[in-house]
């Protein structure tokens, strides 16, 4: 949350070692998203409603500017239900101390129509008609539910007359998030209503590890979510990121009428592996969200605060590669670096033809089946980014073009597989679709941002992203390498290339006073 000048992130911590366990809610600070300070945790067990963990949540500011947390507690029968908290002292700008009042936790106990061992993660607060709503993940066998409660003094809660939302065959709902965001400028609230404003409802799935939403309609009238006819509800659905990324939760910065998005990467190497490097998971770079002009999806960019990290910076323009050509990018920290790349091309004649069976296959599946190192028609082309300098480690992030129909298939991948000689790596292929219609202007745009273990990629200024965990254990430091290539039988053209070394921001060192 944002309040009183100071960014807020609570996060899921252990303080007793890098693997799951021992949950508190860990408190950092920042005054511009990039620079953060540790206090000592906000939340951690203490009281009968929380003593076996204190979960996710979220901070809704109410009105009079006072802010309060709900979240997820577990009791001695191993319940899962939800708590109040509230700082002790509000004009503490840090909001050090939190106070779970006794008369009022849990505010909210599961009855017997939920299944207490999934009933978790309440989102932010909205009001509408004069009463306070929030929704709690859960679960019904195989059925999604987004449980919705209802209260008029948000101390009391009471369960509404039905969901918010149920999808069918996706398992527990975990860490839900419901939020508008406007097709123009305009309105940034659940109140809100009209054709300026879409909702989304997010969810993250906790059978697939990965995080859906949809796009739709909040009616006010009947306290119901519809999701729009073409937004694919569950496993098929559209993902924030299509790469190792989870648990997320946006909030409204209202010091810039802007909505940032956070998100958790966890590890892919091994618990032994965390354990000696003493910490397991990173936040992602925080996002800027917005509807994209189509009302058929998000778009995501990294917030503008990242820039002034940049520092020497490199340029590349009209540069043509053909069939297996690569360049390679010098004179910047490959290892920690702002990538940003525009290619072009003349013709589509020379894509590959999609294939019918992709359509059941998730992108990763195609992704995996051709690589960046098969030649192609149009691609692969992208970048190589943290290679080695004999290529025995890189991570490739690249385009594929397919011919589908009278249109075109655009695939982003980021692919693991040779990323690493370590062993006991999960080293997967990710990818996605890229929503744009590539024959009208025959131009892709690419951003990476590359942080050691780190490849986080936009496409086509953000319609679809990859987050990738990769340990390289030869492409570290200044012996990284990073490269432009082409691998398809159409010459593609670099027409703009800009990359700048990354500087260290102040990584969650303590506060001082």
């Amino acid at each position: 949350m944002y309040f009183n000048g100071y960014y807020h992130l609570f996060y899921q911590y252990n303080p007793k070692g890098a693997v799951w366990g021992n949950i508190v809610w860990a408190h950092s600070v920042s005054k511009d998203l990039i620079n953060w300070e540790a206090l000592e945790p906000a939340i951690f067990p203490s009281e009968s409603f929380d003593i076996n963990g204190t979960w996710s949540g979220s901070a809704t500011i109410l009105p009079g500017n006072k802010p309060v947390i709900l979240y997820t507690g577990i009791d001695s029968k191993q319940n899962q239900l939800q708590n109040y908290a509230e700082p002790k002292d509000v004009s503490d700008p840090y909001l050090r101390e939190w106070i779970k009042p006794a008369d009022i936790n849990p505010i909210i106990n599961p009855d017997n129509s939920v299944n207490a061992s999934a009933f978790r993660d309440p989102t932010t607060a909205w009001k509408v008609k004069g009463k306070w709503h929030i929704l709690v993940g859960g679960k019904h066998d195989m059925l999604g539910i987004a449980h919705m409660y209802l209260s008029d003094d948000f101390k009391k809660w009471v369960k509404a007359p039905h969901p918010l939302h149920t999808v069918q065959n996706t398992g527990m709902l975990e860490c839900p998030d419901f939020f508008t965001l406007p097709c123009e400028s305009g309105a940034q609230t659940l109140e809100e209503t009209g054709e300026k404003v879409k909702h989304v409802l997010k969810f993250s799935l906790d059978l697939t590890r990965f995080e859906y939403y949809t796009i739709g309609t909040y009616d006010h009238k009947e306290d119901k979510y519809i999701p729009d006819e073409d937004s694919v509800d569950g496993w098929d659905g559209l993902r924030f990121d299509y790469g190792n990324f989870y648990a997320s939760k946006t909030f409204f910065d209202q010091s810039k009428n802007r909505r940032i998005l956070l998100g958790w990467a966890n590890e892919s190497d091994s618990a032994k592996a965390d354990k000696e490097k003493g910490w397991a998971g990173i936040q992602a770079i925080p996002r800027e969200i917005s509807m994209d002009k189509n009302g058929k999806q998000v778009t995501q960019w990294p917030v503008k605060e990242l820039e002034s990290l940049r520092e020497k910076e490199v340029k590349i323009s009209s540069k043509q590669l053909k069939k297996g050509e690569h360049l390679e990018v010098e004179g910047i920290t490959a290892f920690q670096a702002d990538v940003e790349v525009l290619f072009s091309f003349s013709s589509l004649e020379k894509a590959e033809k999609y294939e019918s069976k992709w359509d059941k296959l998730p992108a990763q599946d195609v992704c995996h089946e051709k690589g960046s190192e098969k030649h192609g028609g149009v691609g692969p082309f992208g970048l190589i980014t943290l290679a080695s300098e004999a290529f025995e480690e890189f991570t490739p992030v690249f385009f594929r073009i397919f011919q589908h129909e009278s249109k075109h298939k655009v695939l982003l991948c980021t692919d693991a597989r040779s990323s690493s000689l370590g062993k006991e790596l999960y080293k997967p292929p990710f990818a996605g679709w890229v929503n744009v219609e590539i024959e009208k202007e025959k131009k892709l745009s690419l951003k990476s941002l590359i942080d050691h273990s780190v490849v986080e990629s936009f496409a086509a200024g953000g319609k679809t992203v990859i987050l990738s965990r990769v340990y390289p254990t030869l492409a570290v430091l200044d012996d990284a390498y990073l490269h432009v290539f082409n691998n398809g039988s159409e010459p593609i053209t670099v027409e703009t290339l800009k990359a700048w070394s990354m500087k260290k921001p102040v990584m969650n060192v303590p506060v001082k006073n």
